[in-house]
């Protein structure tokens, strides 16, 4: 809504001055985006099912060199999605302060003709229901409590945020999530590991605890067949990490079917935090672009995604999300997790949820 608000305001100051041949590059880029943003502008060609990397565009449009490629990631735009949810008379302005402005500036613009034929298509409600109900199922995760809450698990087709202090448990509850659906639901899972907290042994550990007894029997076979559908990468800075993603895109893209169920990201506030201080709305920007690229992956391709997030001091001292207010709004499922000082319960409470009121809260125990 903000972004369609700030759009109008944008193409409203364009055309308040007139189509002038003599006017500036951002006043074009406003006229683009009225022309080709516009749900009844005449002219409209076939959207297209699939959002381009600028990488790929390059050998059709030249002018999107690795020079304005570096300009945009710089600003987290990698792709032609990017740049539509970006602040374009921000970026627009600075475009117009690089030694090559005029180039950057026909870059946008070309891009910008792009986008009417790149956009999904509408879905009305009764289209979305039928997705949610056929294609977008419900993954246990291993924890009775946690499920309860969750009322079944988490869910494909959403990003579920799991803050909390250090040595909460956050990586305990990833490590037995990601066991869980490899063997359970037999789903592979796609695990970003930015602190070197992944343990294959732990992991091991946690399908020896689903299966019981019986996993003597269908080891060692069994066990790896497990093991291998859970693909760790690590990964330490945010740049990588979209490396991974956009990859991962890829993959999903050239399948017709795919086995990947979940993908888990421990933790994302480690790549994002040292951005958010040092790039201001760079590293902002950044982190939209991260959580954008996320939810598209979660809905387009039915995965559920897993994200842990630090906590940091809030009113009176209590601990509350870190990444401040613009990231508290992105995910669809808030949780807020605590462990009870050496013991191996842990308490977690519902922050947000698109279906369960805010405040209710589950206690579960994981064996180490």
């Amino acid at each position: 809504m903000e972004r369609n608000r700030r759009r109008a305001r944008f193409t409203a100051k364009s055309q308040s001055k007139g189509r002038r041949a003599t006017s500036s590059p951002s006043e074009t880029i406003a006229l683009l985006l009225l022309r080709f943003c516009s749900p009844s502008a005449p002219g409209r060609r076939r959207p297209c099912k699939k959002m381009a990397s600028l990488k790929r565009l390059e050998t059709e449009f030249p002018i999107l060199d690795p020079d304005f490629r570096s300009f945009c990631a710089l600003r987290g735009i990698f792709t032609v999605q990017d740049l539509l949810i970006h602040d374009l008379q921000s970026l627009a302005a600075d475009a117009e302060q690089q030694p090559s402005s005029e180039r950057f500036v026909q870059a946008i613009n070309q891009v910008l003709y792009l986008i009417d034929g790149l956009h999904q298509p509408w879905s009305n409600g009764v289209e979305l229901m039928e997705d949610a109900q056929k294609s977008k199922h419900v993954l246990s995760t291993g924890c009775e409590g946690m499920d309860f809450l969750l009322r079944g698990g988490l869910h494909e087709g959403q990003v579920t945020e799991l803050a909390g202090p250090s040595s909460s448990g956050k990586t305990q509850f990833c490590l037995l999530t990601a066991s869980t659906i490899a063997s359970k639901h037999m789903g592979g899972v796609v695990y970003i590991d930015t602190g070197n907290s992944f343990s294959a042994k732990r992991i091991a550990r946690f399908l020896n605890q689903i299966y019981g007894p019986a996993s003597e029997e269908m080891q060692p076979r069994g066990l790896e067949q497990v093991m291998n559908g859970i693909v760790c990468h690590s990964v330490f800075d945010i740049f990588s990490m979209f490396d991974v993603l956009h990859c991962l895109e890829s993959k999903l893209k050239s399948q017709r079917r795919h086995d990947e169920r979940l993908i888990i990201i421990d933790s994302l506030s480690s790549l994002i935090t040292p951005i958010l201080g040092s790039s201001g709305s760079q590293g902002r920007a950044l982190m939209v672009s991260a959580m954008s690229l996320l939810k598209k992956l979660a809905h387009e391709y039915n995965l559920a995604v897993l994200v842990t997030n630090h906590t940091v001091g809030g009113d009176g001292g209590i601990p509350k999300p870190a990444l401040g207010e613009s990231w508290k709004t992105l995910p669809h499922v808030r949780l807020l997790l605590s462990r009870d000082c050496g013991s191996d319960t842990y308490h977690v409470s519902l922050l947000k949820h698109p279906s369960i009121a805010s405040g209710k809260a589950a206690m579960f125990i994981i064996n180490d």
